[in-house]
């Protein structure tokens, strides 16, 4: 079977290529270019600078596989860069990585399959997919601290069906390993957790850059809507933010709430923080579509906790805190993802 594999540059994708081609696939390596500055510079920091395509390079010809970048800054500028200056000028925390998987990385490169007469694509996430008799399953990484179902929970059996995740069954330490005694040049490299187009500034930095209108000043209120302060902008502020309200206040306060059309920005203890509801939108199913009981991670590495699911709308079992707007969750039975939404509003 010929198989496509998309190559960041790091240690997993690098594994999943060797693995893939140890299996007795023909693989071709990809990169997609997916940001540039104004002036067409490559990142200098997170997942796709030209270090990273220089090692994905490097270990597609060690491998002696094809390699290949294909350019979809235009498609990520509208659908990733745009949503995120948007959503936190709205008020909303927005997640890139994941807004990424939903409507390029994937999309790209399935779409791409045939162009390069592929059946199969194959990443580096830790995750696992497990064909049942009713087609196939997402289910998590064997590496609990590493798993990364959640970010794929937007994913559908058609598109399962046509994507392999090699080193899921491995752990971290074990694809190092296999790395090492390949003598692959990745083998020890770190992991970014810098947003690509961002880099290493501050975040707000480059929506201030983006959107201008977000830094309106504002009033810093309190939940009975006494004024305590003034701020320089919405954008600057999430859900659960502790730190920079440059406010002494006797006790520890922490932002409940947003409000872009006012420029209003609200502060209250922790307890305020508590959220019991959540609206959805953007709700998407791996099968068929799950009511009642299951369980919701609204966190990256964030542990799964007890809800029910009924139509757009989650109730945790126990009020969870600092849950944001505009935050992905993924829903679980067991270790399988069975479907995913965007937080539209939260209720306590």
């Amino acid at each position: 079977m010929k198989a496509l594999v998309a190559m960041s540059g790091g240690v997993d994708s690098s594994v999943a290529a060797a693995l893939m081609k140890e299996r007795g696939h023909e693989v071709i390596g990809v990169t997609l270019k997916l940001w540039s500055g104004p002036g067409g510079e490559a990142p200098t920091a997170g997942c796709c600078t030209v270090s990273d395509a220089e090692d994905a390079r490097r270990v597609a010809a060690q491998l002696d596989i094809p390699y290949y970048v294909l350019d979809y800054t235009g498609d990520f500028g509208g659908g990733v860069v745009d949503r995120f200056v948007a959503d936190y000028a709205a008020g909303r925390t927005p997640n890139p990585c994941i807004e990424c998987n939903r409507t390029v990385k994937f999309d790209a490169l399935l779409s791409n399959l045939d162009d390069f007469d592929c059946e199969v694509l194959a990443t580096g996430h830790h995750a696992r997919i497990e064909v049942r008799e009713r087609g196939p399953v997402l289910l998590r990484g064997v590496d609990p601290d590493k798993d990364q179902s959640y970010v794929l929970s937007m994913l559908g059996r058609d598109q399962l069906a046509r994507l392999r995740f090699p080193i899921g069954e491995l752990t971290k330490t074990q694809v190092r390993a296999v790395a090492a005694e390949l003598g692959l040049r990745t083998a020890t490299k770190a992991e970014s957790m810098d947003i690509c187009f961002v880099g290493r500034r501050d975040y707000r930095s480059f929506l201030h850059e983006r959107a201008p209108h977000a830094f309106a000043p504002g009033a810093v209120v309190d939940t009975e809507g006494r004024r305590l302060g003034d701020h320089q902008g919405v954008a600057g502020f999430t859900i659960g933010q502790r730190r920079g309200l440059r406010m002494a206040l006797g006790e520890p306060r922490y932002v409940v709430d947003i409000d872009p059309g006012t420029a209003t920005v609200v502060v209250g203890t922790r307890d305020r923080l508590a959220v019991s509801e959540l609206e959805l939108s953007a709700v998407s199913w791996v099968g068929e579509p799950v009511s009642g009981a299951v369980t919701a991670q609204y966190r990256a590495h964030g542990e799964p906790v007890g809800a029910t699911l009924e139509g757009s709308t989650l109730v945790f079992e126990t009020p969870q805190e600092a849950v944001a707007p505009g935050q992905t969750v993924s829903f679980y039975r067991g270790d399988e993802v069975v479907g995913g939404a965007l937080i539209a509003a939260t209720a306590a």
